[in-house]
């Protein structure tokens, strides 16, 4: 029976170890048969989540459910995707079970944030719920109740799978036929399935179906089987009858929807087990992009290294740096400087020099005006006149 608003917390006659040990804080969460306290261990000033779970003195069946919890708590808390159970005590009316606190809320608050997902972190948080169902599956554990609530994030942001109060361990070859879960998440043989009618009844890959849903949810920002109306929604889920398109779809690669493709197959024979949606190419594609940027990282350090080692070998070939001081006091010391002060000149001041086998490239660079270069050159006609005169030459 659910604890009620006023008396979520037990009086101190029955929880007296409790009351002496925590301080409860707050209610972070409720359940059918339980409430959730945030507490404060009072020696050592740790944070818990406390589940209080009430039951009725004469009522041993509930009794041994609730404690059967705590059996499979203990049996599966040791994986780093599991919630880890601390610590649990039990008195005639209550059991408390502690357990690591995760702040940071659920999966369906998590997406009030934002509608769905990128890929990238779909991935991040699908691997961590399919290793964590993979676990439960190596012991025979069937968890029953998979959905965006039951998947808390702890204070690194890193995935917690809870709530064993459906789950139950199963032989081998035993088929379950009880129908325990959230409608939206369960699959279709455990809707199908009737020891009366001779319908097989469900196991394992009924937690691979719930895993379909939530990685639909995750990318779309809708459930697969959205329909008011119960009835009709345990009908599309019994046919498989959900689709991928729309614009919600437009960025979702094909491995995305191959996967869960192969994860809401309504033949669980046919339906893929955690391990092999795991070694699916929608996670080993992060696997392969992140070898290929390796691979470019160790290309790109590879030339690197070659250019190194043929600026060392040829670093004695290479011309000493010019200061400024030696170009401005005599660019024309420079081989370099000279040919680019005499082509700049000649495209500048080609049309003052004389374009025959007299050519003087020197003139370019008398600071003598044009009209005393032609004076010059007037006296100097005029003394070679004189010369040839003297001489006995006629000039013509």
């Amino acid at each position: 029976m659910a604890l009620g608003m006023n008396d979520e917390l037990p009086n101190r006659e029955d929880a007296e170890q409790f009351y002496q040990e925590y301080d409860p804080i707050e209610v972070i969460g409720r359940g059918s048969s339980s409430v959730v306290f945030k507490c404060v261990e009072k020696e050592t000033r740790t944070e818990y989540a406390c589940k209080i779970m009430k039951f009725n003195d004469n009522n041993e069946h509930e009794r041994a459910a609730i404690l059967y919890e705590v059996q499979m708590l203990k049996l599966v808390g040791k994986h780093p995707n599991i919630i880890d159970i601390v610590a649990s005590f039990e008195t005639p009316n209550y059991v408390f079970i502690f357990m690591e606190l995760c702040p940071n809320g659920d999966l369906s608050d998590y997406l009030t944030e934002d509608k769905r997902l990128s890929e990238k972190r779909t991935r991040q948080i699908m691997s961590s719920i399919l290793n964590a169902v993979s676990h439960l599956h190596s012991h025979h554990i069937v968890h029953r109740d998979l959905k965006l609530e039951n998947v808390l994030m702890d204070s690194n942001m890193n995935v917690k799978i809870i709530d064993l109060g459906f789950a139950v361990q199963i032989s081998e070859n035993k088929s379950l036929y009880d129908h325990f879960g959230t409608p939206s998440y369960m699959a279709p043989e455990l809707l199908r399935c009737s020891p009366h009618n001779g319908m097989p009844g469900y196991g394992l890959p009924a937690d691979l179906w719930a895993c379909g849903v939530i990685l639909y949810r995750l990318l779309s920002g809708f459930l697969p089987f959205p329909n008011r109306k119960q009835h009709l929604m345990f009908r599309m889920i019994k046919e498989g009858q959900y689709t991928m398109t729309g614009s919600e779809w437009s960025n979702v690669s094909k491995t995305a929807k191959d996967l869960i493709r192969h994860l809401l197959d309504i033949d669980p024979s046919e339906r893929y087990t955690a391990a092999q949606a795991l070694q699916h190419s929608f996670f080993n594609n992060e696997r392969i992009r992140f070898r290929d940027f390796m691979a470019k990282r160790t290309l790109k350090a590879h030339i690197v290294l070659i250019w190194s080692i043929h600026r060392l070998r040829t670093l004695h070939y290479t011309p000493q740096p010019i200061r400024r001081e030696e170009l401005l006091e005599s660019p024309y010391r420079f081989k370099f400087y000279r040919k680019m002060v005499d082509s700049a000149a000649f495209l500048l001041y080609g049309h003052w020099i004389k374009k025959d086998e007299d050519q003087n490239r020197a003139i370019l660079f008398q600071t003598e005006e044009k009209f005393d270069l032609a004076h010059q050159e007037s006296e100097l006609f005029d003394l070679q006149r004189q010369n040839e005169a003297d001489e006995g030459y006629t000039l013509r």
